[in-house]
């Protein structure tokens, strides 16, 4: 790791020397918060953790900027935690620690993180997610105790202060640890007033911790609205060093087709097999993703879509499912969602009632799914729609090569998208420098002859995908959602198994898909492309990635043979005493003609 200094303006950067990497007993944190990273097979820090950690052990101010992927969250949460230890069980009339986050996807996954480190850590500390939405019982009875930890969205917290659900003279007494993470979308979520409203009772003793992927003028803003004198972190990594924005870990490829050729290129890579899996795949609006779902899977291609349509237990379900591997693609939209949230931000400083359909709006604010969304074991990322902005392709790409992980990204491009391709292009330095990391190569293993030999296929199929179907689908699977996360509940609390029964890749058309789609024929297979295609299944093997994705029944793990003959047992069932002499008398005859019939 580089050396880190501090200047006379409080910024911490990364020298250039050599030295060797801390343990997190040097960076001074206490044997239990290192046994229960022991025990999630963390052992050894980021470079962002070894700054981070000693400057929020000593009480400062910090300003991390890190990318995705670079362990940001445990970079405040173990010292968090560490000096809350101190003070287990002191009376206090309001959260001693307030983590704000930009949506309800990572309020869920930082509480989840704090409770497991808790619970590893075998000590009494209590800790609270807050979302809009919340019935106001609900929240005084969350917040009764009160909680040590309270992660939650800034509306949430101002809804709270302003239905007197939390005092403001309770939270100037108690609150020590103000963290905002991913502090670059709170104000572009449309968080300002929200922020502005609580920043006067944070008391000045609080130490506060701002954590970003990014650095814009939002962060700026942020900086001098909460901090005092923060240190900025500003490692290699993490800086300005252009061939570090995309990690070095991660190739990016790219194909020119025609808007209307996506499809077509999209089934080439995934039923030719090209790209390693999981896949994710970005949209840029929720009608696309549901034109793309439909689409693939009259080709017996599963997948499943993320978007902020869907009641939040359903999202969750979903990136369960998928961080369990038993889908393999999983299509997510952004850029749309960017736009509503810029609409909501607009209304909403127009008017401030209080309607269902305006708190509709609110809680689709609270959804992100390129940030704040922890997807595991994710190799490749499939651009099927260029994201509006250059920022949105690097956060896109941050979903893969996470942890140091090895990762890939295809971006598909038309004509029309060329204009922001050339822009990204330039921010990660393709004309200036030619290392692999930043270079955006074309993708090498998929051939013209294996495009067009699925060609007729593709633009006969993409027909039935009309407007009606993408409308009647979206709005099924919306219903079949809300019956999932409303209904069923209760039943689901009682019954965690019969969770496991729902799948979120279900066949949404009509007609069944037909059989003959769902293999390519030997006729169509171009010789290059079927060398490539082994090329990628000898890495996924040799990676141990090769294991089938499809959901195992409860009697699978029972069976012994993959020969569905040798389950069945030729011995008579022990059941009585009469159904043994049954089997004396008559057993013999009695397996000879079930041995017939079974043949």
């Amino acid at each position: 790791m580089a050396n880190v200094a501090k200047n006379e303006e409080g910024v911490v950067e990364g020298g250039q020397e050599e030295e060797e990497i801390k343990t997190f007993e040097e960076l001074g944190l206490e044997p239990r918060l290192i046994r229960a990273l022991t025990k999630k097979g963390i052992t050894k820090p980021t470079p962002i953790q070894q700054v981070a950690i000693p400057l929020i052990l000593e009480g400062k101010d910090v300003v991390a900027r890190a990318k995705t992927g670079s362990g940001k969250t445990f970079a405040y949460l173990l010292p968090l935690l560490q000096k809350l230890f101190l003070n287990v069980g002191s009376p206090k009339t309001a959260p001693s620690a307030l983590v704000l986050v930009p949506t309800r996807e990572l309020c869920h996954q930082v509480y989840s993180e704090v409770l497991s480190l808790i619970e590893a850590c075998r000590v009494q500390l209590k800790v609270v997610q807050l979302t809009s939405g919340m019935p106001v019982s609900d929240l005084r009875a969350a917040l009764s105790g009160p909680p040590d930890i309270l992660v939650s969205t800034p509306a949430c917290i101002s809804t709270c202060m302003s239905g007197d659900v939390l005092q403001p003279k309770s939270l100037q007494d108690s609150l020590s640890i103000l963290v905002m993470d991913e502090a670059d979308l709170l104000l572009s979520y449309g968080y300002e007033d929200d922020l502005k409203a609580l920043t006067p009772h944070i008391p000045r003793r609080c130490q506060s911790l701002l954590m970003s992927a990014t650095s814009s003028a939002d962060v700026e803003k942020l900086k001098k609205l909460v901090l005092h004198n923060p240190f900025i972190l500003t490692l290699p990594e993490v800086g300005d060093t252009k061939d570090d924005i995309i990690p070095k870990n991660v190739q990016q490829f790219w194909i020119s087709c025609s808007a209307r050729d996506k499809l077509l290129h999209i089934l080439a890579l995934l039923k030719l097999e090209l790209v390693q899996k999981k896949v994710l795949i970005f949209v840029n609006t929720i009608d696309m993703a549901f034109r793309l779902r439909l689409f693939l899977e009259q080709f017996g291609i599963r997948s499943a879509v993320l978007n902020g349509e869907l009641p939040q237990n359903s999202r969750l379900h979903i990136l369960e499912e998928f961080n369990a591997g038993l889908f393999d693609y999983l299509i997510a939209t952004d850029g749309s969602q960017i736009k509503e949230k810029e609409e909501f931000k607009l209304d909403n400083q127009v008017s401030l009632r209080k309607s269902k359909k305006h708190l509709r709006q609110k809680l689709d604010s609270e959804f992100g799914v390129v940030r704040g969304i922890d997807f595991k074991n994710v190799y490749t990322v499939i651009n099927f729609e260029m994201p509006p902005t250059a920022a949105g392709y690097v956060h896109r790409i941050g979903r893969t090569g996470r942890a140091y992980n090895t990762g890939a990204s295809v971006s598909l491009v038309s004509p029309d998208e060329m204009e922001i391709f050339e822009e990204i292009k330039s921010m990660l330095g393709d004309y200036e420098n030619q290392d692999t990391s930043s270079f955006i190569a074309p993708f090498p293993l998929l051939t013209k002859n294996a495009v067009e030999s699925l060609r007729y296929r593709v633009e006969d199929v993409s027909k039935s995908v009309t407007k009606v179907a993408i409308r009647e689908s979206r709005a099924q699977d919306l219903r079949n959602e809300i019956l999932n996360s409303e209904k069923l509940k209760t039943h689901f609390e009682a019954n965690p198994r019969d969770l496991d029964l729902l799948k979120h890749d279900k066949v949404l058309s009509k007609k069944p898909p037909p059989q003959h789609l769902r293999a390519v024929p030997e006729y169509l297979l171009d010789p290059t492309t079927q060398e490539a295609s082994k090329i990628v299944k000898l890495a996924r093997a040799a990676m141990g990635n090769n294991k089938s994705a499809h959901r195992q029944g409860p009697k699978r793990k029972f069976r012994k043979s993959g020969d569905p003959l040798k389950t069945f047992s030729a011995e008579a069932p022990k059941r009585s005493k009469g159904a043994k002499r049954r089997g004396k008398d008559g057993g013999d005859e009695y397996h000879k003609q079930r041995k017939k019939h079974c043949f």
